[in-house]
């Protein structure tokens, strides 16, 4: 059954002090021992590290750019059955309409992963209408995690870091036959009780927990620009 309550990403771009996997793995090891319920991870040598350390599912994904110089979410099956093999239990991917070079067929991924792995599946998704198809795709889960990621949807500097609640009410309005994940821009308890409150059975949080490059910023966002 897909876990319900917080689940905490622990992941770092290049360019962070903290893109090494075994850091990664000791900041998942302690958001476990806090209480999150499962861990987002990317790439087989992060969630290889943080298997050793947590038995708590590992929602993986295969993060890769494709020749628009996109990030894409485990386009493909071979990226998914790499990630299944390091211990990811839950395989997140791209399920959104912005099309890509690189991404396999969504409903046939969908349905590999299910039978020859034999992992459940949680839809990275923009819009209730991708949600709406990501569960008549058979997914375990729909997650809103690229709302205001997708080219020509973007999110507004102003909403750098509010969550994106409507969506999230929105798509829980609908009672799709799948657990509905609320995830990104969430940085507060108060915006984490609003995202279950609209309906969500999992919020994930990742930046502000685990990412203190992005949470200093966040902070000196507050603070008077004479004083930054």
């Amino acid at each position: 059954m897909f876990p319900k309550g917080l689940i905490v990403s622990s992941q770092a771009l290049d360019g962070n002090p903290l893109r090494n996997s075994e850091y990664l793995a000791v900041m998942a090891e302690a958001a476990v021992k806090g209480g999150a319920k499962a861990i987002r991870a990317n790439g087989v040598a992060d969630i290889s590290e943080m298997r050793k350390r947590i038995s708590v599912p590992i929602i993986g994904i295969d993060k890769r750019k494709d020749s628009s110089g996109r990030t894409v979410i485990t386009p493909d099956f071979e990226g998914a059955k790499r990630i299944a093999a390091a211990g990811a239990t839950i395989i997140a991917l791209d399920v959104t309409d912005y099309p890509s070079d690189i991404s396999e067929d969504r409903k046939t991924l969908i349905e590999r992963i299910h039978n020859e792995l034999g992992l459940e599946v949680m839809a990275d998704i923009s819009t209730a209408g991708e949600a709406k198809k990501a569960a008549e795709m058979g997914v375990d889960a729909v997650s809103t995690t690229l709302a205001g990621y997708i080219p020509g949807a973007l999110h507004t500097a102003d909403e750098l870091y509010s969550p994106d609640i409507d969506r999230v009410k929105e798509i829980a309005a609908m009672r799709l036959p799948c657990a509905l994940v609320a995830e990104g821009r969430i940085w507060s308890r108060e915006d984490l009780s609003r995202a279950f409150e609209a309906g969500a059975d999992a919020v994930v949080i990742g930046k502000a927990i685990t990412n203190p490059m992005a949470i200093t910023k966040y902070f000196l966002s507050g603070v008077p620009e004479v004083s930054r």
